[in-house]
């Protein structure tokens, strides 16, 4: 049956709206893929090429050389050498467990080691984790070969840090170690090298101080890798710019001297430039072995460090404060002579003690010393003049001259530990909370004893400045990168009259030449090269009246931890002076018995920059301090180095 003309057309007109709607509906849905693709293509574009790439390209940092330190003679005293190391990257690991223990067996590596690179690689997946270091290139063969089976380990060539000196500047270089959590709480520092799985850092001495110029700035890397995370090639590579150099003031054949000549003692020697400031050698006995430290020291090793009664790992020359005892004496006379209290002529009668509110203060020389001077009291050390001077001079009086010669003065060296001595006052007492002052405490500090406290290194500034009249400040580095450090304090002493420091020259030249000077055994001979100095014996324990009652009591026959302080300070030629030394012997006895004749013997190898000629000695001793050098063990002067790094 045929339809209706009028039917038709209703349906053309129906079929024509839906197909314009389905049309319309395509056409926008087109409109939309079409927009939707001109966003990611052309406004996204940017972003989008950066997120492919990332997915193949990877950007690494490259730590820098880390700056060399030398000698004031350009000797290496720290450098960096070749070594070869295994690294692991956790996310390229896939099953990082049954990978480690196949490069466990292939290297032989400890299992706490594993352990610690796993938890490392867990925590930080993106980052490359040194796996075992220090390996050797038949090692290194051996993970190439296997490197199929090894995704995500790779094989890299660095640098270590090195001491070729070893123990003779374990106290002033110091030692490099790795980064650790409290060292990234403790430094202000937002560099990304500290956050590289066991970068290194300087833990102590110059090495810490001086970290930021010897540190450098990384490089970087950019690498192509695959879609197993290996790496098929280097895309570009900018080097970072290594440390600078840092040239110290120091000499390695005089530390290695002073180190040979404190051995086998508990000890400090600290040996200074009289003009400049320069500090030459700074020796503290015991040592030890830095390069111990670089790569991690043993349970066993640093027990043994730690546990020895002599402290190796103590810096004694910086950090160790004692008594000055007689080596004091110095400022005392000095402050009395300021304030006008005493005049080099005048006498004291020294009867052996001195009675103050029925107690008695003894002198050294239970029989007195008479009548005594100014110069007699030095040479001689007669504790009863200085009883005297206290009384009329009083603490605050000794004390600032104290400071003025550099004493309870925290100097400012890049070395770590450094601390300050004790000039005691009244007020600094009460606010100790030890009480009031009493006179017998002026009595004490007046020999050096009681509350002052002193460490080797301001005692060789005392002697540097007495002998140069100069206010003349220590100096450790000589130059950054060939920039020269200024020399401080090359000024006169404020405050201090030049004949009265003359006058205490001349007492300190009796104590060395003079027929009754406390050390005159260890005087000079050689021509133009005569001698002052000052002995000090410190007491680490009371004497009772019972042991006075039985006569004196030789330190031979305490035990050493109870044994006197021994200690010198000198410095030559004593017509111009050039070099002081200070030495500390701890628990060693007499200092004119002990630490003179380890002074002397360290100034005359300042003087001749070698061993000192038997000629310098006086002729009864030379068989005996030729019997004492043969005994040294000296290491041969070393030759300047050259270029950046030792391979």
């Amino acid at each position: 049956m045929r339809r209706a003309p009028q039917d038709t057309e209703r349906s053309v007109r129906l079929i024509s709206r839906r197909g314009l709607l389905v049309g319309g509906l395509q056409l926008g849905f087109a409109g939309v893929l079409l927009g939707r693709m001109r966003y990611l293509q052309v406004d996204q574009a940017d972003r989008y090429r950066t997120l492919a790439e990332e997915n193949r390209i990877a950007f690494e940092l490259l730590p820098p050389a880390r700056g060399l330190i030398f000698d004031r003679k350009g000797v290496l005293l720290a450098g960096n050498e070749q070594t070869y190391r295994v690294v692991m990257v956790g996310e390229d690991v896939g099953d990082a467990e049954a990978v480690t223990q196949h490069l466990g067996r292939l290297l032989r590596l400890d299992s706490t080691d594993l352990a610690e690179a796993l938890e490392q690689a867990r925590r930080k997946p993106a980052d490359p984790i040194t796996i075992a270091d220090r390996v050797t290139w038949e090692e290194l063969s051996r993970v190439a070969v296997n490197a199929p089976a090894l995704p995500g380990i790779r094989p890299e060539v660095g640098l270590s840090r090195v001491y070729p000196l070893d123990t003779d500047f374990a106290h002033v270089v110091g030692y490099v170690g790795r980064v650790s959590d409290y060292d990234l709480n403790r430094l202000d520092d937002q560099d990304p090298l500290l956050r590289l799985p066991r970068f290194q850092i300087g833990k102590i001495g110059v090495e810490n101080k001086a970290e930021s110029d010897l540190r450098g700035k990384a490089g970087t890397r950019e690498v192509e890798k695959n879609v197993f995370g290996r790496i098929m090639r280097e895309l570009n590579r900018e080097e970072g710019i290594a440390g600078a150099n840092v040239q110290l003031t120091v000499n390695h054949a005089l530390q290695n001297f002073v180190q040979a000549r404190l051995a086998g003692e508990s000890a400090a020697a600290v040996v200074m430039d009289t003009v400049t400031g320069d500090i030459l050698a700074l020796g503290s006995a015991p040592t030890y072995d830095p390069n111990k430290f670089v790569h991690g020291i043993s349970v066993g090793d640093y027990k043994a460090l730690n546990e020895d009664p002599y402290r190796p790992l103590f810096n004694k020359s910086t950090s160790g404060l004692y008594p000055p005892g007689s080596t004091f004496k110095m400022a005392t006379v000095l402050a009395a002579l300021e304030a006008e209290l005493i005049t080099p002529e005048e006498q004291i009668n020294c009867v052996g003690f001195i009675e103050l509110h029925d107690r008695r203060f003894h002198c050294w020389k239970r029989s007195g010393h008479g009548r005594t001077d100014l110069i007699k009291s030095l040479r001689e050390s007669c504790d009863v003049y200085y009883y005297e001077l206290a009384q009329r001079v009083g603490i605050d009086r000794i004390s600032e001259m104290g400071r003025r010669l550099g004493l309870g003065t925290r100097h400012d060296l890049p070395l770590t530990g450094i601390v300050s001595g004790v000039m005691p006052t009244k007020a600094w007492k009460l606010e100790s909370g030890k009480g009031d002052w009493v006179v017998g405490d002026s009595l004490n500090a007046a020999i050096g004893q009681g509350f002052v406290l002193t460490t080797p290194l301001e005692l060789a500034v005392m002697t540097a400045r007495i002998a140069s009249g100069n206010a003349i400040e220590p100096r450790l580095i000589r130059s950054v990168d060939g920039v020269e450090t200024p020399v401080r304090g090359a000024t006169p002493l404020e405050g201090i009259n030049p004949e009265h420091l003359a006058l205490a020259r001349d007492g300190m030249f009796e104590v060395v030449n003079a027929p009754r000077g406390t050390a005159g055994s260890s005087r000079i001979v050689a021509e133009g090269l005569r001698m002052a100095g000052k002995t000090g014996t410190s007491q680490v324990r009371n004497i009772t009246t019972a042991e006075r009652a039985r006569g004196v009591i030789s330190n031979e026959d305490l035990p050493w931890g109870r044994r006197d302080h021994a200690l010198f300070v000198c410095y030559a030629p004593f017509d111009a002076p050039r070099i002081a030394v200070a030495v500390v012997v701890e628990h060693g006895g007499g200092g004119s018995t002990v630490a003179a004749p380890i002074a002397r013997d360290i100034l005359l190898q300042a003087h001749y920059d070698a061993l000192p000629p038997l000629s310098a000695y006086p002729s009864s001793q030379r068989g005996t301090i030729r019997s004492r050098f043969e005994k040294l063990e000296l290491r041969e002067p070393q030759a300047p180095t050259e270029g950046r790094a030792r391979s």
